[in-house]
């Protein structure tokens, strides 16, 4: 349990952050951005760092597993500001082109969905929950 606490404690605050960020701009409970990809802050980052974290404080830098927990800590912050992001910019451009296409054809055809992933910004905010709450004894 002690290496599972705080990757579900910063999962689960960063979760209620992006809940309260969203019901706060919406002016009303907004329960459905609990299972959107992307806002403020990155869920994903604040789970893998507080999990890195946790390793590294009780396996040390040195260990394996802590190596381990830090690479696959990277590839995760990277694909969540970097290729997911990129793919909602891409459906963004395909939904303007489907707009302008199959609008004057009278064909309505289904959005695709735009905000996949987060931006650094956000993956920061992410990382540096996670880091605090893994630096916390439990």
């Amino acid at each position: 349990m002690t290496y599972l606490l705080p990757p579900f404690l910063a999962w689960f605050i960063a979760q209620a952050a992006k809940l309260a960020n969203v019901s706060i701009r919406h002016r009303r409970l907004m329960l459905r951005s609990l299972a959107d990809p992307g806002g403020m802050p990155s869920s994903h980052s604040a789970l893998v760092m507080a999990l890195t974290t946790v390793i590294g404080r009780l396996q040390g830098i040195t260990s394996p597993l802590f190596a381990i927990a830090l690479v696959f800590s990277f590839v995760v912050l990277y694909d969540a500001q970097g290729v997911r992001r990129a793919a909602g910019r891409q459906a963004e451009a395909l939904n303007r082109l489907i707009e302008d296409v199959f609008r004057s054809r009278g064909i309505r055809e289904e959005r695709l969905r735009e905000v996949l992933g987060h931006t650094p910004f956000q993956v920061v905010v992410g990382a540096a929950l996670g880091i605090a709450i893994g630096l916390i004894p439990f």
